[in-house]
């Protein structure tokens, strides 16, 4: 029988109130915690730039590119039961959502584990192959092999972030953000300079750090959910879940890997271009490195407004309350116009002085990094756009029609484009390929949305082997379908 959800003051019911409000306030700490995490990896920036150089800040930025790789590999099976939990829990039924979480724990585990291992094993070649500067492949090595094994964690921690989101909660996710960044910023110099009974571990002492700070947050998280009885917790014959039915993988799996792959292009896109920046040397690397720096900033409100309007179109969905996922659309595309153009306009204004907190003020990759930012820091509101019609039409399991876009605008638009122009424009048609491709996926997104099969689709929690379940248990206007 499927369950009641609680009404503990940190789940939100998305379905119910005035759109405007309930989404801004939903998307607030969403917002918070991708603050936080992105000042994590500015700070970290910081300590490796400040003391070990800028061959040091070349080297993490071509492992955290690789790292979103990676991540994408098995970020998907998150995505997919993510959209199951905010669906279940539109219905209100508790148990389906607490079955999808546990099968995409136990998936992820594994998955996370697995791709750890390889990158381990081959992080020599994918550093040849992505033609990283000789003076800072030997960095890179010592600090991707330790950020491999915080994977794991990494997307564990993530993962019930995502889970307790499709509930309703986005402020315990942004408590236990804090307490990674906290944890991870103050042991990087720590850990860097060798400070107190600490060895000097140089750049490996700052994955290190990352490393300890994921393990802390994610035992911290765990013990909370289960101290303070949420929603998703598992407990007694509940643990069961972690071995998810034959019925539920697949549904995760077929939905799970094309999330996955649109993060797979994004990330192969970025690797792609990276090669490509490489070969204008360190100095470029190091300045196209903290331009992606600030580009995680102007992504922020995006990101999180993307996160908000896909938990809450998935809430509405469950519940067959079809009525409200235009007005949802719409207000997300306003409020993200709002915001990321703000963001914008404040980090072209202060560019110089935010830039000059990663390096000295007579780096010559400074003044290459205000060059890119001025460039192309403008087509992230067309980015965060996109990010709003995507988080839609994944709430209801379209997950093809996204990813056909996303690989489109990065290869023969945004890469066909740099290595078109390249001959002419030089090193500026790389940094004029980013504009181009945002306005490309945001058109075609917006086609699709307006025009493509998405609200055809479905996605249900396969019922658990041998449970019988009447009609009276879940609210039936959850299968109803969209009008038109």
């Amino acid at each position: 029988m499927a369950s009641q959800p609680s009404s503990g003051p940190r789940q939100r019911d998305l379905t119910t109130g005035p759109i405007g409000t309930t989404l801004l306030a939903f998307a607030l700490p969403t917002l918070g915690s991708n603050v936080l995490q992105s000042l994590n990896g500015s700070i970290n920036a910081i300590w490796v730039g400040r003391f070990l150089g800028e061959s040091a800040l070349a080297a993490t930025s071509n492992a955290h590119n690789i790292m979103f790789l990676l991540f994408g590999a098995v970020f998907g099976f998150g995505m997919a039961a993510t959209i199951l939990v905010g669906q279940s829990w539109g219905r209100r039924d508790v148990d389906a959502a607490r079955r999808a979480f546990g099968s995409a724990l136990g998936l992820v585990l594994a998955a996370s584990i697995v791709v750890a291992a390889l990158g381990w094993v081959f992080t020599p070649e994918i550093l040849a192959a992505l033609q990283t500067p000789g003076d800072a492949r030997l960095l890179a090595a010592a600090y991707l092999r330790v950020i491999f094994l915080s994977l794991p964690p990494s997307m564990l921690l993530i993962l019930c972030f995502m889970g307790l989101r499709g509930t309703g909660d986005a402020m315990t996710p942004l408590w236990f953000m804090a307490l990674s960044v906290l944890v991870d910023s103050g042991l990087n110099p720590v850990l860097i300079l060798g400070l107190g009974p600490f060895p000097a571990m140089g750049i490996a002492g700052s994955a290190t750090a990352t490393l300890i700070a994921n393990f802390v947050a994610l035992g911290g998280l765990a013990l909370y959910i289960r101290l303070r009885d949420l929603p998703l917790r598992l407990r007694g014959a509940e643990w069961r879940y972690l071995l998810p039915s034959a019925a539920l993988t697949r549904l995760i799996v077929a939905k799970g890997l094309p999330i996955g792959a649109q993060m797979l292009v994004i990330a192969l896109a970025g690797l792609t271009m990276l090669g490509l920046v490489n070969r204008y040397g360190v100095h470029t690397a190091a300045g196209f490195g903290i331009a992606l720096q600030l580009w995680g900033y102007i992504q922020m409100p995006a990101m999180a407004i993307g996160a908000a309007i896909s938990a809450m179109a998935a809430q509405n969905i469950g519940a067959g309350r079809w009525d409200r996922v235009g007005r949802i659309t719409g207000a997300g595309l306003l409020l993200n116009a709002a915001i990321t153009g703000a963001m914008v306009a404040m980090v072209l204004l202060l560019d110089r002085q935010i830039l000059g907190l990663f390096l000295g003020a007579d780096s010559p990759a400074l003044p290459i990094a205000q060059h890119i930012s001025r460039t192309a820091s403008w087509g992230f509101i067309l980015f965060g756009g996109t990010m709003v019609l995507f988080g839609v039409v994944r709430a209801n399991g379209a997950v093809w029609g996204p990813l056909l876009i996303l690989f489109t605008a990065m290869f023969p638009v945004r890469l066909g484009l740099a290595t078109l122009l390249e001959p002419t424009l030089g090193v500026d048609a790389l940094w004029w390929s980013f504009p181009a491709g945002s306005a490309a996926t945001v058109a075609m997104a917006a086609l699709y949305y307006r025009f493509g099969p998405w609200r055809r689709s479905r996605m249900l929690v396969p019922q658990a082997e041998g449970e019988q379940r009447s009609h009276a248990d879940v609210d039936q206007s959850a299968h109803s379908h969209p009008a038109g």
